[in-house]
């Protein structure tokens, strides 16, 4: 049976929690460059994934085309993203963020993840109008986590 990961006492997983944390402690600028470092650190969509019809996995929401492919593998999920890194470095630095505390993880981390994520990364930062595309990438990383869960139980 799949070990759930330990909460912090707000019921966050650790590695969320850590993230939330380090937002809620940057100033605006501070944001702005952990943003653009982060958007370098996407990793790349595997080969294997190439010649996928990822209709399935594009999240409609967004304003540019954003798709996400999960993958399960003995009780751990690992997401992966394919975007226009130039186009939409914002989408990328989000992802890169939420992929390094969620993959490899239980599905459960993932579920973890609080509504309000988004909207902590992205405060102070003028880019509310984003805020909308990244709060459902956010839903279909916890749709993939639940289906997941439902494959282990």
């Amino acid at each position: 049976m799949e070990s759930v990961p330990s909460t912090t006492g707000n019921g966050i997983p650790p590695s969320i929690d850590r993230v939330l944390k380090l937002f809620r402690s940057m100033g605006r600028e501070e944001k702005m460059q952990a943003l653009v470092q982060y958007s370098k650190k996407l990793e790349l969509l595997p080969e294997r994934f190439r010649d996928l019809d990822r209709g399935a996995f594009t999240v409609p929401e967004c304003q540019t085309r954003v798709d996400i492919i999960p993958e399960f593998r003995d009780g751990r999920i690992h997401f992966y993203a394919d975007l226009n890194l130039r186009e939409s470095p914002t989408i990328a630095a989000v992802l890169a963020i939420i992929f390094s505390a969620v993959n490899d993880q239980p599905p459960s981390t993932t579920l973890g993840i609080p509504g309000d994520f988004v909207s902590i990364l992205m405060e102070n930062i003028g880019l509310a109008s984003r805020e909308p595309g990244l709060t459902a990438m956010v839903a279909r990383l916890k749709r993939y986590a639940r289906e997941a869960e439902r494959q282990i139980a």
